[in-house]
């Protein structure tokens, strides 16, 4: 079900992008004389893996995770340039390496569209990389790379649900091209709702205050144990730069998301076929797709959801829940209201168009 952020405030996906008819660097690389930076990178040794469950502190998470941290560089088609011939442009991101067989996570937005990928690891070294897939609907993808085992260092994934507010947390990545750029923060909230590229609601994501930008996109938002709990992916802002707000895809979202993926190439996810009224506070239908099971059940814009299954529901963000929680072919019992009379519906679920 679509769902839209506030109009009054800029929701930012947060690849970092440059164009240059013919191709060219990312611009942070090349000076304005045409000679290039060349960057001396001292990097400090691992940090062992603990037994403890005690915190961490940033320096020791850093440690234990910086190896598995990755830069993203995709080129993509460009529009045609007005003075002929044709161009590309560049965008930059971050990820992480999910897998000793190297695969990586990343989000879509970053290898939309991509013709080419280049991943760069903690050393130095690069390789190119192929899509294993991607799902739009939750602003996830998986890439590969050919690297040697012995640059292939997988971050362990934690549990999302076990975060609480307050929760010390740290973002790893390369905003505007730094790489291995380190922030750290708390939990700010949970279960925020923030909007996928194809409109559809990302929920349970956590929100933090720890400083992520253009950039940061993919990579890991790490917990006190040095586990991935989330995939930085936008920020909330006026400005369009980093003011406090930010989110990332849950962890559990990213490994049921990345088997998905890296099995079958594609992930699938349960559709009603409805769109929620974002201004009521209620689950009030405000339109219904034709050819839908909501369609074929008989639900119209102005229903009010009110149960699935049994469970209540008090808002879209709830129906929304309820429907991720299914897969397509599922059936399931809504109890909505309409005019005054409560009704009852046995539907089954449908894929979500990609």
């Amino acid at each position: 079900m679509p769902r839209r952020p506030p109009k009054a405030l800029a929701l930012s996906l947060l690849a970092a992008a440059c164009v240059g008819a013919g191709g060219g660097a990312v611009a942070y690389a090349t000076l304005s004389d045409g000679s290039t930076v060349v960057k001396q990178v001292t990097v400090q040794p691992s940090e062992p893996i603990a037994s403890s469950s005690a915190p961490l502190s940033v320096n020791q998470i850093y440690r234990r995770a910086y190896r598995g941290v990755v830069e993203i560089t995709v080129t993509t088609s460009a529009a045609a340039s007005p003075f002929g011939g044709s161009g590309t442009a560049k965008a930059q991101g971050s990820g992480w390496v999910y897998n000793s067989s190297g695969n990586i996570v990343t989000n879509e937005h970053v290898v939309d569209g991509a013709s080419s990928i280049s991943v760069r690891f903690w050393n130095g070294k690069t390789y190119s990389a192929s899509v294993v897939g991607t799902d739009k609907s939750t602003d996830l993808a998986v890439i590969k790379v050919n690297a040697p085992s012995s640059e292939l260092h997988p971050l362990s994934v934690g549990n999302s649900a076990d975060l609480q507010v307050g929760d010390g947390v740290v973002a790893i990545g390369s905003p505007f091209g730094l790489e291995e750029t380190v922030t750290s923060g708390i939990v700010s909230a949970l279960h925020r709702a923030i909007e996928a590229p194809n409109n559809f609601t990302i929920n349970d994501s956590v929100q933090t205050d720890a400083a992520i930008n253009h950039g940061n996109s993919g990579g890991p938002l790490l917990n006190a144990q040095g586990q991935v709990v989330g995939v930085n992916a936008q920020i909330r802002s006026d400005s369009g730069g980093n003011e406090g707000v930010g989110f990332a895809i849950p962890s559990n979202t990213v490994r049921s998301i990345a088997t998905q993926l890296i099995s079958t190439g594609k992930a699938v996810h349960a559709y009603l076929g409805v769109a929620i009224d974002a201004t009521a506070s209620t689950a009030r239908i405000a339109s219904v797709k034709a050819a839908t099971p909501a369609a074929q059940a008989g639900l119209k814009a102005g229903d009010v959801v009110t149960a699935v299954d049994g469970t209540s529901i008090a808002s879209g963000d709830d129906l929304t829940r309820a429907i991720d929680s299914h897969k397509p072919g599922d059936t399931v019992t809504l109890k909505y209201r309409r005019g005054g009379s409560e009704h009852t519906a046995d539907l089954k679920l449908a894929a979500r168009p990609s």
